[in-house]
């Protein structure tokens, strides 16, 4: 094997360099990702300036990178731009108002809507004019608490147009969690829908947001902007409180389009609040400059979508991937994005998926992998999806989770296109590792991988010492500092904890908090969260190269596998499997095979005996296993669950499960966060 040491030269604060080496092995890489990777990372300053012209600029940037305050790391200082121009305006201009800027395909109102992309700036200066004389100005902050409709992507775009900064919350977020983000932003207003629909039931959303101002201790100073889905339900308002979204939009002066606000590069796009499994929020706070570069290469170099292409991207708005991938990568780039309101199999049926990509002719897909589980738990055989046509669809790409062989293989197989795996995190706003279509890169990376570090990350795997891994060698990934554009800038209105959470365990690295391993040809493996690794009797073992084992099984569609304590080893893995759909085994002889394919697969260094099945796995709404909620639980510790939870009542089979085991003998009640305040 060839490695290739080059002298890197790593950008010092006023773009001068220093040396230190880099390694990047040459064999079996595509050259144009190998001439792009070592441009990047031994020349950032030319590498992300060249790039800087993907954007249109009010002022062209003064200098490249700041890096004179790590990890506050700045791009393209002093130069000024707007986010909503480069989405809308600039399309328009070019003559391409008439071309389809968003889909919203949803099966729960059953409604197909398409917007060109003068549609939506006819309504985002309607909305954008309305707000303004509201009193909404450069730098405030405005809540969006809305489901996943078109004029969701209005309001983001018309408070960015003014300057403005956007704070959106997840619609089924419950008052408690939306209370807390309000008082934290503290916006000038809200703009909420007045209700959500999910498979059988109406959320309330205008409730809600009554409710959570009623008991927030920041009052917004303006009236809460709402729109009627007169489709789903009919509301009353409370005109001490309320104003309806057609009022605002009648404010504006027709006339007059309210022009785009000019805004510094490193000033803040919007604030995204993250809890994931642990409920504690996070303000991710996310500049527009460096953001908005990121996405534009990447959605063409990671997911090879050109202007014009339709893209899906099956998340919300109130997610990471909502912001990067439904709204400003798509639209920046001139692209037609999806917005599906749906489940994967019950609105109305498992073949959704596949009427979506033959209906609006999809190129690429972005998905976790739990929907296509979905899917293939509930039709197996594809009797709903056969009957469509597949042929626009070039690749599908799956993050969010772990994503085990079977059900990679069976994507591949049932679709026909590469199934891409790759890796990132709401900190980072787009990929760290990936698969690149535009860099023509091998679409069959080996097994597991998330693929090969994205330009500008210089990825390392680190030993709880600090020392360097060996390839293939198990720890903690890292990333070394400064970071490239697009990742977040700090935590909002604190500092202190954006510096101590993630660079301090390692100085000069951003801490991923994920384990992992590089091999010899500097492919990264993802193997878990790093607290999701167990030790067995000394022996660090990944819950989800556990997983993928179980997932071997034929019989076998959904697994969640954790560490619990045990007297003479320390930890011993546990784990809860979902059968197929109709098994004719018995749980006995089902958990008997699976042990056994265990020991054959992994070892009996593994101890795998703590094993039986359950209906359902609790999961968060972005499709995540609650693997440390069941760990604790089963540790008889009290569990909060997150406000992110899908549906708590799970807990209820997952206790009986465990005391089967042995474990959860005396665990409390798991309860809301809402409950500890």
């Amino acid at each position: 094997m060839e490695l290739v040491k080059d002298a890197v030269n790593k950008p010092n604060n006023d773009g001068s360099v220093s040396s230190s080496t880099y390694v990047m092995p040459v064999e079996a890489h595509s050259p144009l990702y190998l001439e792009a990777y070592r441009k990047s990372v031994q020349n950032p300053v030319a590498f992300w300036e060249e790039l800087g012209h993907l954007l249109d600029w009010d002022r062209p940037w003064q200098q490249v990178l700041d890096n004179s305050n790590p990890p506050f790391t700045k791009w393209y200082v002093g130069g000024y731009l707007n986010a909503c121009y480069n989405a809308i305006d600039r399309h328009i201009l070019a003559g391409r108002g008439d071309s389809v800027a968003l889909i919203h395909d949803s099966p729960m109102t059953e409604t197909v809507r398409k917007v060109t992309y003068q549609e939506l700036y006819d309504e985002v200066v309607l909305l954008a004019g309305g707000l303004a004389k509201l009193g909404v100005t450069k730098g405030d902050r405005v809540v969006i608490y809305m489901p996943l409709i078109p004029e969701t992507i209005v309001a983001m775009l018309a408070i960015v147009r003014l300057g403005a900064i956007h704070s959106v919350v997840f619609g089924g977020f419950a008052a408690q969690e939306l209370c807390s983000r309000i008082e934290h932003v503290e916006p000038k207003l809200v703009i909420a829908a007045n209700a959500g629909v999910e498979p059988g039931k109406v959320v309330p959303y205008l409730d809600i947001l009554h409710s959570a101002i009623n008991m927030s201790r920041w009052r917004p100073p303006q009236r809460n902007i709402i729109f009627m889905r007169e489709n789903v339900a009919s509301e009353i308002l409370d005109e001490t409180a309320d104003v309806l979204w057609s009022t605002v939009l009648a404010m504006a002066d027709a006339n007059q389009p309210v022009a785009c606000v000019p805004v510094e590069a490193n000033d803040p796009l919007y604030v995204l609040y993250t809890s994931g499994t642990t409920d504690k929020p996070k303000g991710v706070m996310r500049t527009i400059g460096g953001h908005l570069v990121a996405l534009m290469y990447t959605l063409k170099m990671i997911y090879g979508i050109q202007p014009g292409d339709t893209w899906w991207a099956a998340s919300d708005m109130g997610w990471v991937v909502g912001h990067s991938y439904i709204c400003y990568g798509p639209l920046c780039l001139g692209a037609t994005s999806v917005m599906y309101e749906g489940k994967p199999d019950r609105t109305p049926d498992p073949g959704q998926y596949f009427r979506l990509i033959d209906q609006h002719k999809v190129c690429a897909i972005f998905s976790v992998p739990t929907s296509f589980r979905v899917i293939r738990r509930a039709d197996p055989e594809i009797s709903y999806g056969r009957q469509y046509c597949m042929k626009s669809l070039r690749a599908i790409f799956i993050a969010g989770e772990h994503c085990d062989y079977e059900t990679k293989a069976w994507i591949g197989k049932t679709f026909k296109v590469p199934v891409l795996n790759h890796w990132w995190q709401t900190e980072t706003g787009s990929a760290v590792t990936a698969t690149c279509l535009g860099f023509q890169q091998n679409v069959n990376p080996p097994m597991y991988s998330t693929g090969l570090p994205l330009v500008g990350y210089d990825i390392k795997i680190l030993k709880k010492d600090g020392t360097e891994a060996l390839p293939s060698e198990l720890g903690r990934i890292v990333l070394k500092l400064p970071l490239p554009p697009g990742n977040m800038a700090t935590l909002y209105k604190n500092d202190e904890l954006f510096r101590k959470l993630y660079f301090q365990k390692f100085p000069g690295y951003y801490d991923t908090m994920d384990a992992g391993y590089k091999d010899e040809r500097g492919y990264i493996f993802v193997t878990a969260r790093d607290d999701d690794v167990i030790n067995v009797a000394g022996h660090r073992l990944s819950t989800s190269s556990l997983e993928d084992a179980v997932l071997r099984h034929p019989d076998v569609v959904d697994v969640a596998v954790f560490g619990v304590p045990e007297a003479t080893k320390g930890q011993v893995p546990l784990c809860l499997y979902i059968p197929v759909e109709n098994c004719k085994k018995t749980d006995a002889k089902l958990s008997a095979e699976i042990i056994k394919l265990i020991r054959d697969v992994v070892g009996p260094i593994a101890a795998f005996r703590l094993i039986t099945s359950v209906n359902n796995l609790p999961r968060t709404r972005s499709g995540k296993t609650m693997r440390k909620a069941m760990a604790d639980f089963a540790r008889n510790e009290l569990v909060v669950l997150p406000s992110t939870i899908d549906d708590a009542s799970i807990f209820s089979e997952i206790r009986r499960a465990l005391q089967h085991l042995g474990y959860a003998m005396s665990a409390p009640e798991p309860i809301g966060a809402k409950m500890l305040n």
